[in-house]
């Protein structure tokens, strides 16, 4: 992050000491403004169904998911030439913010019912809960359409910037996934 240097006296005036703050506090809630496009305004996307909750994800994923963006690690029409133009000092900041603030309220749902075949290798990264972990996110409350279409990208190795998931996903049927996919939306 970019700083600015202001004067702080120390003491009763002893001497004079620079103190580095951030100066991109702004620029982040600036660039927070863009992400609300898609993403929402109140942590809920415009289209849940192909654009995930940011709002309360975990912040190490978030800020890899960014930065994987940013350097073609992972490609998507909107999200890569967006990222491509956040400075680098900025992605730790910007994932910061997004995973303070709340996971966005939904109304209740269908109970999920008991656990499907397959989610047990899940929890070990993505918690118990499934509410996500450092580097796991957060699946619990992500759309059924959005889950499912990221993991058939990850078992058909469309999306490759973890090398872990693609196996998992191979290893899965498709009725397999799609039941963990209905499972993890209903939380």
């Amino acid at each position: 992050m970019r700083t600015r240097l202001f004067p702080t006296l120390l003491g009763a005036g002893i001497g004079l000491a620079l103190v580095a703050l951030p100066a991109r506090a702004a620029d982040i809630e600036a660039t927070a403004q863009l992400c609300a496009a898609c993403h929402g305004q109140n942590g809920m996307p415009s289209d849940p169904k192909t654009v995930p909750i940011i709002w309360g994800q975990e912040r190490a994923y978030l800020f890899k998911q960014m930065r994987n963006y940013r350097n073609g690690e992972r490609e998507h029409p909107i999200m890569s030439p967006l990222a491509k133009g956040l400075a680098e000092e900025d992605l730790r900041p910007l994932a910061a913010y997004y995973a303070a603030k709340p996971w966005p309220a939904r109304s209740a749902s269908a109970a999920p019912g008991p656990l499907p075949k397959g989610i047990t290798q899940c929890q070990a990264c993505h918690q118990p809960n499934f509410q996500g972990g450092p580097p796991a996110p957060r699946l619990a409350g992500l759309s059924y359409e959005y889950l499912v279409a990221s993991m058939s990208s990850f078992a058909d190795d469309a999306r490759t910037n973890n090398l872990d998931m693609p196996m998992f996903m191979r290893m899965l049927t498709d009725t397999e996934r799609d039941a963990i996919a209905r499972y993890l939306s209903n939380l």
